[in-house]
């Protein structure tokens, strides 16, 4: 969605009789001239005094990373720095601006100071007289400054107080607090005294088990001085009551802000995908003040908006004028999709489903849970996001959890989803702490959710808003809730439970169903929308954490079918050239301290887990870089075990979103990409698990069963072959079968014993390949073996070769015998494969596309590994 002149154009006068003087409106950002300083009351002045002297500064920002581009602090992110930088969050900051401001400006009828968003608590003062005292990082804050404002030079002062300085010493006075997510490590709130819960501020940044706590505090976003004169156009959007195939009902609504009554005209038009236009007009009469004004239009056979894999991602342009005489008094544009959204949930012999309809078809989400980009906000480029969402696009994903721990994304990167056709599953700001249940905190929250739902709206990716993550299920389910609960008083449990109730299911509700009625509500994640309890598999979705955070196997993936798995996960290690950024070559061990450090599960004992895995699978790792690459292959082969069991699952499951797709900073944790956006072997793997038509074999208990799953909305005709094949190359049987798999479905085409497979060949030393062939060609393979990879006998010499082919444009990786787990290691080089970490069949070579961003890196040699080459071997192992 592009936004044009929003809220930005008026007129000096209009009239009953329709004349009108327009007048240009201006909008000056506030961006450049901006110094900080360390507060000189702060207390932290005393332990740092020279950074109470004024230094240049960058709006948007915060007061960490204008600490390091003034060289005053180093890389947050690198080694063990985030202990020594702490003091940074603890303390108050000043930030100020000199502007001048002509007379000619100061004639306007209005001068609005804007901050659309300010991190978070502060005290505004203009030309030393307060303005507001900000209390809400997602809020935007529309001051009106004129009676403020001088010719001449001007001087805004933002005092920035420190969220844990300003909240700890009230809570610790407190009968009690609430429980929250993760205690510090570092000393600067007692255990089980948390702040965050009771601020509007993205509760990441008090680090979270897989990022690192630095609480920013700042002006995050922009700055501006907006001038107009009789009237404003504060929001222009099109509602989609009804929209199919025949035709799209719709509404343009508009809210305007007049100083006087007059007549106007609405004047709307539009374009569609396909370059042709329509128009609609009416007639309204404006009041003095706020005017809610609506304009019906309907629209013969749309070209809808579809997900990725559905159809195109057709955008409609709107046009609007309020017009009065032969003036133009204000204008807007708006780009949305026209489409249809459900949240079904009919009942069958399974429970309650949880699926999404998108103009009447099911879809299956697959996908992803999002964090934020960087512990940073303003440090987020639109290159960045684009590339995490071209990749999460490009492994067949259609769907991204835009999880409640961060903050709301920019207007930017929704419409980068709208045009990638990833469909949005938006929680509001709400990580899991168990918020405070006061009308003032509520209010403030309701004021953030019509904002923000208001600005987001007419994005046709967004198909849910969610009113928390794991709010509910904690309070229910987690030991130290439970603990609380017993602590207090029944009638304090009481305010504290209907305090969630009300906040969740009705005021959120009914912003939403206010403001953006066609997108469904869910209360959180997980749940059953306050039906009866969360996170159970027969209704509403669930998060599944048994495996990794409950050490349990990972094919226990396989004893568990929910509706709609919206969380699930398997930690792993970035590649070596990641992990190169932030350490030394001393540090480079699983449990060194600053390897630790970056872990942030468990308190720096997840490397252990990530062992603890490897080892049940693959075995014991040679050597460090063997860790790094095993973890990335447990991980992918994993996650992959469970997406293929709940997609062969369909109907009874209609969801995957594994935790998580990406990072906050390097280091390890349960993302597909990591903090550079460098693929690991779970992306990869989501490519092709993720795929339009995939075969699943599930073998268990001796027994493959075999499943054609197919997000086609058409059935076809195929054949699945089998093969079975020695791992040096000996092929011991084929066999095909026909097989129709069905639209939207996933198909059972065969179930085969180990007995009928092996036909008493080595279990070891054997693999079967399934193929789905279609008009005589493969379009979907899966490999399976008879165990665990540290109980096979992988050929010990795969013979792997790699060459370059078309000027660099294509690797050529080939191999004599069977290799498994085949990574091409590309080192530092800015490159881009199409394919990795995949097995070759013996005497099997597959062509990788390479796209190179610095003509260096061509041609430079990879090193390839694969399973033999990182698993130190056992006695009576791996065959020659």
């Amino acid at each position: 969605m592009t936004r044009l002149s929003i809220g930005l154009l008026a007129a000096l006068v209009f009239t009953t009789g329709g004349s009108a003087l327009a007048a240009t409106p201006t909008t000056r950002v506030l961006d450049s001239g901006w110094q900080f300083r360390l507060a000189p009351a702060s207390e932290q002045a005393k332990q740092h005094p020279q950074q109470t002297a004024w230094l240049e500064a960058k709006v948007p920002g915060s007061a960490q990373t204008d600490l390091l581009a003034n060289g005053k602090i180093g890389d947050p992110f690198y080694r063990d720095n985030e202990a020594s930088l702490q003091w940074i969050g603890l303390a108050d900051w000043d930030y100020r601006l000199s502007f001048d401001v002509d007379a000619a400006a100061l004639k306007r009828d209005h001068v609005d100071l804007v901050f659309d968003g300010v991190d978070t608590f502060a005290d505004v003062e203009l030309n030393g007289k307060p303005l507001v005292s900000t209390d809400n990082m997602f809020r935007r804050w529309r001051l009106p400054a004129k009676e403020r404002l001088h010719p001449g030079t001007n001087t805004l002062v933002v005092h920035l107080h420190s969220p844990i300085g300003r909240l700890l010493p009230w809570l610790l006075k407190q009968p009690y607090a609430l429980p929250g997510e993760f205690d510090t490590v570092f000393g600067d709130e007692p255990k089980g005294k948390q702040t965050s819960n009771y601020v509007r501020k993205a509760n990441y940044q008090y680090g979270w088990d897989w990022g690192p706590r630095y609480v920013t505090v700042g002006i995050w976003q922009p700055v501006k001085l907006e001038s107009w004169d009789a009237l404003r156009l504060a929001d222009f959007h099109i509602a989609q009551p009804h929209v199919d195939a025949d035709k799209a009902e719709l509404a343009a609504q508009f809210l305007v802000h007049a100083d006087k009554a007059g007549n106007a005209k609405i004047d709307l038009t539009w374009t569609a995908p396909d370059g042709t236009h329509g128009q609609a007009s009416q007639d309204v009469t404006l009041k003095t003040g706020d005017n809610a004004l609506t304009l019906p239009l309907t629209i013969a056979h749309p070209q809808r908006w579809w997900p990725a894999g559905y159809g195109a991602q057709n955008l409609y342009r709107f046009h609007a004028d309020i017009v009065a005489g032969n003036e133009t008094l204000a204008s807007s544009d708006r780009d949305t999709g026209l489409r249809s959204v459900e949240l079904r949930r009919d009942r069958d012999r399974w429970g309650r489903g949880f699926a999404f309809v998108v103009n009447g078809v099911p879809i299956f989400a697959k996908g992803a849970d999002l964090i934020p980009f960087d512990n940073f906000p303003e440090r987020v480029t639109n290159a960045r996001i684009e590339q995490i969402l071209t990749s999460a696009r490009d492994a067949n994903m259609n769907m991204l959890r835009m999880w409640g721990g961060g903050y709301y994304q920019t207007d930017d990167f929704y419409a980068m989803a709208d045009r990638l056709g990833i469909m949005i599953w938006q929680d509001y700001m709400f990580g899991g702490a168990i918020p405070p249940y006061d009308e003032a905190f509520r209010k403030n929250t309701e004021i953030e959710a019509t904002e923000q739902v208001m600005r987001l709206r007419d994005h046709p990716s967004i198909v849910l808003w969610c009113g928390n993550n794991e709010v509910q299920t904690g309070w229910e389910s987690w030991p130290d809730r439970e603990t609380f609960r017993q602590s207090i008083s029944a009638e304090e449990r009481a305010k504290v439970e209907q305090g969630m109730k009300e906040l969740f299911g009705h005021t959120l509700r009914n912003v939403t169903n206010k403001l953006a009625p066609e997108v469904p509500y869910w209360a959180s994640s997980p749940s059953t929308d306050f039906d009866g309890p969360a996170n159970v598999v027969t209704d509403g979705d669930y998060h599944y954490w048994d495996v990794w955070s409950g050490s349990k196997p990972i094919e226990n993936y396989l004893e568990t079918t929910p509706r709609f798995q919206s969380e699930y996960g398997l930690q792993s290690f970035p590649v070596l050239a990641t992990i190169d950024s932030f350490t030394r070559p001393d540090d480079r061990s699983p449990n060194s301290p600053v390897m630790r450090a970056h872990q942030k599960f468990a308190n720096g004992n997840g490397n252990d887990r990530a062992l603890l895995y490897i080892r049940a699978r693959y075995g014991e790792p040679k050597d460090f870089a063997s860790f790094v690459y095993l973890s990335q292959i447990m991980q992918a082969e994993g996650i992959e075990l469970a997406a293929e069991h709940l997609r062969s699952a369909r109907p009874q499951s209609m969801g995957s979103l594994y935790w998580q797709l990406n990072d906050v900073w390097p280091g390890p944790s349960w993302s597909s990409i990591d903090y550079f956006g460098r693929w690991k072997a779970l992306q990869y793997h989501a490519r092709r698990f993720y795929a339009p038509v995939s075969v699943v074999p599930i073998r268990r208990d001796g027994k493959t069963s075999v499943f054609v799953v197919s997000d086609r909305t058409g059935a076809f005709d195929a054949q699945l072959r089998t093969r079975v094949y020695d791992m040096d190359g000996k092929l011991l049987h084929t066999s095909t079968e026909p097989v129709k798999a069905a639209a939207l479905a996933s198909t059972a085409a065969g179930a085969f014993s180990d007995a009928e497979l092996l036909r008493g060949a080595d279990p070891k030393h054997t693999v079967a390949v399934f193929e789905v062939i279609e008009g005589g060609k493969p379009i979907a393979r899966h490999l399976v073996y008879f165990g665990l990879a540290k109980d096979l006998a992988l050929p010990a010499k795969p013979e792997l070769k790699a060459e370059w082919l078309d000027g660099g444009k294509l690797l050529r990786v080939s191999a004599k015998r069977l290799a498994r787990g085949v990574w091409i290691d590309t080192g530092d080089a800015d490159v881009q494969l199409s394919d990795n970490a995949f097995d070759l069949l013996p005497g099997e070579q597959v062509d990788i596309r390479v796209d190179s961003k610095t003509a260096g890196d061509v041609h430079k040699q990879p090193t390839l590994i694969s399973l033999v080459d990182a698993i130190q071997p056992a006695s009576g192992g791996a065959k020659p």
